[in-house]
């Protein structure tokens, strides 16, 4: 009777008579193969994150050192200009050339060779100190950011979905890339600010040191793994196409006008703001024109994170509350020459336009079918830069004829009115979803 008793008698916790001791082995080598799954698509996730903060940031290096450069090369604002618009036009010749190519090649095989090209880029600015130097590194940056921004945003997409608890916060990798995106451009001219204000060489050592930064960052993103398996045949080459579906072309001629009306103001920071603080407000501090310049893009950054979860049609009525009194307060700051609220009006504009951008973006995305959903985002992009560069070059040639205030006065009226009609028809398209879909400024 004890022996039939002791079988039956259940303790909480033992294993169940019968069932095998290797049961509870192979739980624990399967729960650590999970955690080193996890590790090493976290390690890849953070590392691919970290890079593209550098990569971002150094391309914005030059923003403050624009005025050495005039003063060592002895060009003019609209020269200024045209060298910054040299970058843009090498984004997107790579980005229509090359974007894609890591669809087919591999995140990686694309992300490390765009990091390196970049970084050769920093080795241009300091071995060839003369303008034609500056016109070789701002193309070879340029086409560097888009090859790796298309790319980065797909790998850390597909790096956080492969960690096993991938389900946990989907909108991660659009945060982050997000922030990346605007802080690494923020950080740049900071750092290069109060280099170039406070160190010696400031022409080579900003360079230098996110140089340094940038190489150790790429030598764990090629330690990281891989998320696409190229394909047994590779698809014969050709370039992205850019097609627009004729249902889908208000929507997106007015997404593109937002976007490009947004980036026109980012361009202005990028590239003459440096200017019009030394010239206009009779501020030549290197190290206030990066904090400047780092203002503008951080707020873009952190409006982009907190509202990350806001709807679209909120996300598009919010821009223009944000940015039309921005540009106000920049314009008014200008022609009264008051740093201060120049400044404020700065750090307004960049949070307004980022919501601009980001709710022009979802928008043109949500028109189209999934099919053409890539050849519309190739067309939204292409109007983009040329809101990035066209525009500051307008008003590079403006200030030769009038006042650098008369022209920012004017620029921002156009920017206004083009942001407030083209909100407004987005908002009233039918095709636009509830939620944001995930974004990749650059």
């Amino acid at each position: 009777m004890a022996s039939a008793h002791h079988q039956t008698l259940e303790i909480p916790g033992a294993r169940p008579p019968g069932q095998p001791a290797e049961h509870t082995a192979s739980d624990v080598t399967a729960q650590a193969a999970a955690l080193r799954r996890r590790r090493r698509y976290t390690f890849g996730f953070w590392a691919a994150a970290l890079a593209f903060v550098v990569n971002m940031a150094l391309i914005a290096v030059p923003t403050p050192l624009y005025p050495i450069y005039q003063q060592r090369d002895h060009f003019s604002t609209i020269m200024l200009t045209v060298v910054y618009a040299v970058y843009a036009a090498g984004v997107i010749l790579s980005l229509f050339l090359g974007g894609h190519l890591s669809d087919w090649l591999g995140r990686k095989r694309v992300y490390v060779p765009a990091l390196l090209l970049n970084a050769a880029s920093a080795l241009i600015f300091v071995a060839a100190p003369s303008l034609s130097g500056l016109f070789a590194g701002r193309i070879v940056s340029g086409i560097a950011i888009g090859l790796s921004t298309s790319t980065a945003t797909a790998y850390l997409a597909e790096l956080h979905a492969r960690r096993p608890a991938g389900a946990e916060a989907p909108h991660r990798p659009q945060i982050v890339m997000a922030a990346a995106n605007l802080g690494g451009i923020a950080i740049g001219p900071l750092i290069a600010g109060l280099l170039a204000t406070f160190a010696p060489h400031p022409l080579r050592l900003p360079y230098l040191v996110l140089l340094a930064a940038l190489l150790a960052l790429t030598a764990l993103v090629a330690l990281s793994p891989e998320t696409v398996t190229p394909p047994v045949q590779r698809p014969r080459y050709r370039p992205q196409r850019i097609a627009v579906p004729r249902q889908a072309r208000r929507t997106f001629f007015a997404a593109t006008a937002t976007s490009l009306a947004a980036f026109a103001v980012y361009g202005i920071f990028n590239s003459l703001a440096p200017s019009f603080l030394a010239v206009t407000l009779h501020q030549d501090s290197h190290a206030v024109a990066g904090a400047v310049a780092f203002a503008v893009f951080a707020a873009g950054a952190a409006i982009q994170i907190a509202l990350s979860r806001t709807g679209l049609r909120a996300t598009l009525r919010v821009a223009p509350l944000i940015l039309i009194p921005g540009l106000a307060l920049l314009a008014a700051g200008l022609w009264f020459a008051i740093l201060p609220l120049f400044i404020i009006g700065g750090i307004v504009v960049g949070a307004g336009a980022a919501l601009a951008f980001r709710g022009g973006l979802s928008a043109a995305a949500s028109s189209a079918p999934p099919r053409s959903r890539a050849e519309v985002l190739s067309g939204f992009f292409l109007g983009t830069y040329i809101g990035l560069s066209v525009p500051a070059v307008i008003l590079g040639i403006a200030t030769r004829y009038v006042s650098a205030r008369s022209a920012m006065l004017v620029f921002a009226v156009i920017v206004a009115a083009a942001i407030l009609v083209c909100t407004k028809m987005l908002r009233s398209e039918r095709v636009l979803g509830k939620r944001m879909i995930s974004v990749r400024p650059s």
